[in-house]
C-alpha cells in the first residue's frame, strides 16, 4: 500500500474577554439567554453609523502574540470582509487582511501564520421547522482568529489528528492563562476549523479541505481523522477526482463529514481597508516591551517547574495544569509545607485522589490550604493513618476545622501503644480461629484479613506496623 502524507492547517477562533464588543459599546455577554437584548444601531449596521475599536481587544491579542513568541505589528489596519449572508446585516464583515496585529510564532506542533482580530456574526437559529431566526447579541462581539502554517506529518493520520488536537488545547490553556477569553468551545466561545489534505508526494500538497462545526477537542481529532480515511479511500478506488477544495461539516452524531459548499478564495471576498476607522501604530499606542514582561507564567513554563520543584508526575501535573484553580491551592499548599517534597508528594496524592472525589470540594479549596496542609503533616509525621486521614477529609469538607482538633476528638490519633493495642489484636486473633488457622498452614498473606480487622475496630487509629509485628508474636 502506498505511504500517505496528511497535512494539517488550523484556523482557531475565540472569542475575546471584554466588557463591550468589538466596534460599540453594547455589552459583551456570553451568557445572556434573552435574545436581541444586547444590540445598538452600531451592531445592527443601520445606516450612518460608525465603528470605534476596542482597545482592550486588540491589547488582548497583543498579548496572545507575546505569548507565542509572535512579532507584534508596527503598523495595522482594519478591512473589509464583503460576503451576504443573513448572521452579517452589513453585508460585510469589519476584519484584518494584509496587516494583522501579530505574524508568525510557534505553539505545540504548530508553526503560527498570523493572528488578526474582527468582529464575531450574529447567531443563526434554524430549529424552527420552515423558517430561521437571528440573535444578533453575538454580532460585533471581538473574535480572535488564529492560522497556523500548514503542517505535514510524516507519520499516521492518528498522530497528525492527536497533534492537531493538543495545539487547539494548548491554545485554550494559554488564552485561560491569559485571561483574554473563557475559550469554552461548548458555548461557541472557541472554535475550530481544519483545512485538510492527502499526498503521496511529501513535497506537493494534496487538494485542500476544510471542516467546520469541530465544537470539542474530540470532534476536532475524530473529524481529522474520519476526513484524512475518507481522501485516502477515495484515492485507493481511483476517485481521486471526487476529493474537491470545499468545505465540508462535522456531525458529531454521524460521526462523519458532510459537504456543506466550495471554499471560497480570498478574492472572492474583494477585501479592501475599512474607511470609517484610523490606520494604527500598535508601538506607539502599547508599551510592548513593558507588557512581555507582565506575561503571567504560562502554561508550558509551569510544567517545567512542577517538575524541577515538585518531582511529581506528569499526569498530575497536567491536572494541575488544565485546572488554574487547583493548581493555585495545590500551589498554596506546597508554600505551607516548605516546598519538602516528600510532603509535597503525600499533598499532591490526597488531593488528586481524595480531595477532587468529593462534593463541596471547590467550596473547600478556596479557603481551607491551611488546614489540607496540616492533615498532610499528620499524615507524614505518622499521626495518624491513610484510612482516617481520607475519613478526616470527609468531615473537613462537609464541616471545616482543624483536622488535629477533629482527630483529637474524635479518638483517631493513631496509637503507637502496643499495650492498649494488644488488647485489640487478642479480641480479634480469638474471633477469627479460621483466619488463625488459615495463617498458621502456611498461607501468610491471611495476616492481611486479619490486619484490616484491626484496624477498623480502632477506628483506624492502631499503626498498622505495630498490629502486624503482635499479630506474629502472638499467632507464633
Amino acid at each position: 500500500m502506498a505511504k500517505y502524507y496528511p497535512t494539517i492547517g488550523l484556523e482557531i477562533h475565540a472569542e475575546l474577554k471584554t466588557q463591550t464588543k468589538m466596534f460599540c459599546s453594547c455589552k459583551n455577554n456570553p451568557d445572556e439567554e434573552k435574545p436581541n437584548v444586547n444590540i445598538c444601531p452600531v451592531c445592527m449596521a443601520h445606516p450612518g453609523t460608525l465603528p470605534v475599536a476596542n482597545k482592550q481587544a486588540i491589547e488582548n491579542v497583543i498579548k496572545v502574540g507575546l505569548a507565542i513568541g509572535g512579532n507584534i505589528a508596527d503598523f495595522t489596519e482594519f478591512d473589509r470582509k464583503n460576503y451576504f449572508y443573513p448572521d452579517i446585516p452589513k453585508g460585510y464583515q469589519i476584519s484584518q487582511y494584509k496587516y494583522p496585529i501579530v505574524s508568525g510564532g510557534h505553539l505545540a506542533d504548530f508553526d503560527v501564520t498570523r493572528v488578526h482580530l474582527e468582529e464575531d456574526t450574529a447567531n443563526n437559529k434554524h430549529d424552527r421547522g420552515d423558517f430561521s431566526l437571528v440573535d444578533f447579541n453575538r454580532a460585533g462581539v471581538p473574535l480572535m482568529e488564529l492560522v497556523t502554517e500548514p503542517k505535514t506529518f510524516d507519520a499516521s493520520d492518528d498522530v497528525a489528528a492527536k497533534s492537531a488536537s493538543h495545539f487547539a488545547k494548548e491554545l485554550q490553556l494559554i488564552l485561560w492563562y491569559l485571561g483574554v477569553s473563557e475559550a469554552n468551545m461548548e458555548k461557541g466561545e472557541m472554535r475550530v476549523e481544519a483545512n485538510i489534505s492527502v499526498s503521496e508526494d511529501k513535497n506537493v500538497l494534496g487538494t485542500k479541505v476544510e471542516i467546520k462545526n469541530l465544537n470539542s477537542f474530540k470532534s476536532v481529532e475524530r473529524g481529522i481523522k474520519y476526513e484524512l480515511d475518507r481522501m485516502v479511500n477515495l484515492i485507493e478506488s481511483g476517485k481521486k477526482d471526487e476529493i474537491v477544495q470545499e468545505t465540508r461539516g462535522w456531525d458529531d452524531a454521524k460521526q462523519s463529514t458532510f459537504s456543506q459548499r466550495k471554499k471560497e478564495s480570498s478574492h472572492d471576498y474583494r477585501y479592501f481597508p475599512e474607511p470609517d476607522l484610523p490606520k494604527m501604530k500598535l508601538h506607539e499606542a502599547f508599551e510592548i516591551e513593558k507588557m512581555k514582561g507582565e506575561l503571567p507564567e504560562l502554561p508550558a513554563e509551569k510544567r517545567i517547574r512542577y517538575k524541577n520543584d515538585f518531582g511529581i508526575k506528569d499526569e498530575d501535573i497536567e491536572m494541575y495544569i488544565n485546572d488554574p484553580n487547583l493548581g493555585q491551592f495545590f500551589e498554596i499548599v506546597c508554600k505551607n509545607l516548605e516546598f519538602q517534597k516528600e510532603k509535597v508528594k503525600i499533598a499532591s496524592n490526597y488531593l488528586l485522589s481524595d480531595l477532587q472525589g468529593l462534593k463541596n470540594k471547590d467550596k473547600f479549596k478556596s479557603n481551607n490550604t491551611y488546614n489540607f496542609s496540616e492533615l498532610v503533616n499528620m499524615i507524614f509525621e505518622n499521626k495518624i493513618s491513610s484510612r482516617v486521614a481520607k475519613d478526616l477529609l470527609v468531615i473537613m469538607v462537609d464541616t471545616g476545622g482543624s483536622p488535629l482538633k477533629i482527630a483529637t476528638e474524635k479518638d483517631l490519633l493513631q496509637k503507637n501503644d502496643e499495650g492498649a493495642i494488644k488488647a485489640i489484636v487478642e479480641k480479634i486473633i480469638s474471633e477469627n480461629p479460621e483466619v488463625v488457622a488459615t495463617y498458621k498452614a502456611g498461607k501468610e498473606n491471611a495476616i492481611m484479613s486479619l490486619v484490616g480487622k484491626i484496624i477498623k475496630e480502632s477506628k483506624g487509629s492502631a499503626n498498622p506496623q505495630i498490629v502486624i509485628k503482635l499479630l506474629k508474636e502472638l499467632m507464633g
